[in-house]
């Protein structure tokens, strides 16, 4: 049998694309009995995560976060849009994408129809790592049921991941962001899409990969309007 990683690059060269939610024991990483983290049979509220990720101490970001930055926005959404992690002020705040980017993350919003707060908006971590230093394996690992938790309590009809690091760790998968973007991928077993696009930090930085990143927000757009059909 192949190994998973092996696997996935046969499944790459293939330019084929197959992700799945975390659940399953081969994807799984290993929880012990004292862990406190969400187990993918419970049933948990809105609430009883919220407070299970602000007392959440499986990570040493515990020890350095503000607090922990759950997510916002409308419960019943239909779109989630996932960053990377809170950055100095989202730590501060309790909120992901204040700040420039965020004030950019509300326009390209608004450009196809949406306001910040009929979507949903998370991080793929939610605790800031220090020097906003890209999450480790472990931290992305170990916050992911979160994640994962988050979505099946909203059931989003698309997803829209910004930026390379957190389209990585949900699609596991080491592809650049060019090979990403652009396409439609899929979460549990291909029942929800998902579009990848630039962080708006970068496009801050790159303000002219904001015509890539206005395509990427139409195929989104394109999708919902199929689904709706």
């Amino acid at each position: 049998m192949l190994a998973e990683a092996e696997r996935r690059a046969y499944l790459e060269a293939l330019e084929v694309d197959v992700w799945t939610l975390r659940g399953s024991a081969a994807d799984e990483k290993p929880i012990t009995a004292d862990d406190d983290s969400v187990q993918d049979s419970e049933i948990v509220s809105w609430s009883e995560l919220r407070e299970k990720v602000s007392s959440c101490t499986l990570c040493s970001l515990h020890r350095t976060r503000t607090q922990t930055v759950f997510g916002v926005g409308s419960e019943s959404a239909d779109w989630m849009i996932i960053g990377e992690a809170p950055g100095a002020e989202e730590d501060r705040r309790g909120e992901p994408f204040v700040g420039r980017a965020g004030k950019l993350l509300d326009e390209m919003l608004r450009a196809v129809g949406l306001a910040r707060d009929s979507v949903f908006i998370v991080n793929l971590l939610k605790c800031r790592p220090p020097n906003n230093r890209d999450p480790t394996v472990d931290e992305a690992a170990l916050c992911r049921a979160y994640l994962d938790r988050q979505i099946a309590l909203l059931s989003p009809k698309l997803i829209l991941v910004v930026g390379r690091i957190a389209a990585q760790h949900l699609l596991e998968t080491d592809a650049p962001l060019g090979r990403l973007r652009g396409r439609k991928h899929y979460l549990n077993d291909g029942k929800l899409p998902v579009v990848v696009t630039y962080h708006p930090a970068y496009l801050l930085r790159s303000p002219t990969q904001k015509r890539k990143a206005w395509q990427d927000l139409c195929l989104a757009r394109q999708i919902m309007s199929e689904l709706a059909a």
